[in-house]
This record gives structure tokens, C-alpha cells and sequence, in this order.
């Protein structure tokens, strides 16, 4: 009832919107759209729908909270606080430092490899998965790019590219994970664990940008391919003689907490901080850990080949 009277009349108790004022011929009084400022600067506004779907949301939850209810959720969503435009803040904040953090471990893994571990006479590193941590170096940063974007303005496109990053880094991870754990590092071996799940992964994705973005099928999904590489990790940091092997253990112990958040679901504390949110926090001390391991990795597999070559 909120949401037609509000398209109708433009407003929401005293506040008004000028998206929602139409000429007599059904067009906005803005002008045509060549008019309007570009799509950059329009980021931040929002078109009468959404302006009216979020400012019913806050009005009816302002009035549930004085009779004692507690939050529900709107449009699939919890009601979130904006800033500035920004429709969840907090985990838009997150998602960046998750990024820079990402960033930060990639390049220093970069300038380890390069710089400071010795190389083959043909100038290509002694560590036989420096490709493969470069793919997910990739993968990741798209995803927490992507992740922010979303969270900052959710529309069809945004949140269609940040499900379909996530679950190619997620997918991509276990393959990661089965190649490093149980040292494959001839190109057949690689491609006979890769393709099957490259596939799946793949046709997972088409199916939710193609077909039906389901949200309980892909958490499944995601679920399933995250608890198996947080197996197959601490399965390997029990029986390896790996010196690093307690920031394994590290990471598997902070990535159930991870998966734990994900799982989880509460209303976002004074409208800004969920469990979502707080699931972006805690991956960002777990991408240092992640990084933190693979420059020791790198480190570890160059000394023990250049031994053998010894």
C-alpha cells in the first residue's frame, strides 16, 4: 500500500522524490535522458521504485520497532541503513579492504618470486604452482571487486556478477587446493582433476545467469566445494612435515568460522551490521593467512629443489 500510493504521489509522509514526477505525457520532469548527468554521476541516485521501496521499508520498520518487533526483511533482504547512496556501508568497506588486502599479498608474492628467490637459467621461477596462485590472485581481487560493487548498488547485473566471481574463485579454490595437497605438477594430471570441475563450475554459473539465479541451490553448491577444500587442507596440515603447516591449520580453523557466518543469518545491528558483513571482516585476516602461507610455500619448494639439483 506504501509502495502504490508512494508511486503515485511521489512521496513517503513528508519526504518526496523528484524521480517519481512525471509530465502529463508520462515522462520525467528531468528532461530526456541526454540531459541527465551521466551514468557516473547518477551512481548514487535511485529511481522512484527503489527510492519508495526503501523509504516504505524504513517507515514501516521505525514503527515496528516502537511496538517491540523485531527486524524482518524486505524484498528478500534485510533493511539496511544507506550512506550516501551506498546500500550496505559496512560490508561495501569490508569488501575494499578485502581487496587491498588481496592486492598486498599477491604483490608480495609477485616481488618474492621475482626478486628475491632464485630463478631457472631460462628466467622462470622454481615454484611449480606460481601460475596457479596468479590465477587465483585474479579470480579473488574480481570477486571482492565485484563483491563491493554489489553491495553498494543491488540491481540484476550487479548481483548476477558477484555470485558468478564468487562461485568461480570458490570452484577454483578446490581445484587449487587438490593440485598444491597432492603435488600434481605434470600438465595431464593437472588437466584430469581441472576439467570435470571447470566444467561443473561453468555450467553452475550459466545456469544462474541463464536459467534461474537460485539462491538456495547455489549456497549448496558454494557450501559443498568450500567444506571439501577446508578438508582436503587439514587433512594435508596433519600428515605433512611442511614448516608452515600451523598457518594451515590457521586458515582451516578461520575458514569454518567463515563458512559458520555465511550459514548464519540475523538482522543487521542498528542497520549496518549483519552476518554477512561480518563474514567479509573475518576473510580479511584470512586472505594474509592464505597469502602469508604460499610466500612460505614458495620459499620451502625452491630451497628443497634447488637442494635436489645440488
Amino acid at each position: 500500500a506504501c509502495l502504490e500510493e508512494c508511486e503515485k504521489s511521489g512521496c513517503v509522509g513528508e519526504k518526496c522524490f523528484q524521480h517519481c514526477k512525471f509530465s502529463s505525457d508520462g515522462k520525467p520532469i528531468d528532461g530526456p535522458w541526454y540531459l541527465q548527468e551521466p551514468l557516473y554521476q547518477k551512481w548514487k541516485q535511485w529511481d522512484c521504485r527503489s527510492d519508495c521501496q526503501y523509504h516504505c521499508m524504513i517507515t514501516r520498520e521505525e514503527q515496528r520497532e516502537k511496538l517491540g518487533n523485531k527486524p524482518i526483511k524486505y524484498h528478500g533482504k534485510w533493511p539496511f541503513q544507506r550512506v550516501y547512496g551506498i546500500q550496505e556501508p559496512v560490508a561495501v568497506a569490508f569488501s575494499a579492504l578485502s581487496l587491498a588486502v588481496q592486492f598486498h599479498g599477491w604483490l608480495s608474492f609477485f616481488i618474492l618470486l621475482n626478486y628475491k628467490l632464485p630463478l631457472r637459467p631460462d628466467k622462470k621461477t622454481y615454484y611449480e604452482y606460481t601460475c596457479l596462485w596468479h590465477i587465483y590472485a585474479i579470480l579473488a581481487m574480481n570477486f571482492w571487486f565485484w563483491s563491493a560493487i554489489f553491495h553498494s548498488r543491488d540491481v540484476e547485473l550487479t548481483e548476477k556478477l558477484d555470485y558468478s566471481s564468487a562461485v568461480a574463485l570458490v570452484g577454483y579454490s578446490l581445484i587449487l587446493a587438490i593440485l598444491r595437497v597432492f603435488d600434481l605438477r605434470d600438465e595431464a594430471s593437472r588437466v584430469m582433476v581441472a576439467a570435470p570441475l571447470v566444467a561443473f563450475v561453468t555450467t553452475h554459473i550459466l545456469y544462474l545467469n541463464f536459467y534461474k539465479l537460485d539462491y538456495g541451490l547455489n549456497m549448496k553448491v558454494c557450501m559443498a566445494m568450500g567444506v571439501a577444500q577446508l578438508l582436503i587442507w587439514g587433512i594435508w596440515a596433519g600428515i605433512t612435515s611442511h614448516p608452515s603447516r600451523w598457518k594451515v591449520w590457521l586458515f582451516v580453523v578461520w575458514g569454518s568460522l567463515v563458512v559458520f557466518l555465511e550459514i548464519l543469518d540475523f538482522p543487521p545491528y542498528k542497520g549496518f551490521v549483519d552476518a554477512h558483513a561480518l563474514w567479509h571482516a573475518v576473510s580479511i585476516p584470512l586472505t594474509y593467512f592464505c597469502w602469508s602461507f604460499v610466500q612460505d610455500d614458495a620459499e620451502f619448494r625452491t630451497s628443497t629443489l634447488l637442494k635436489k639439483i645440488k
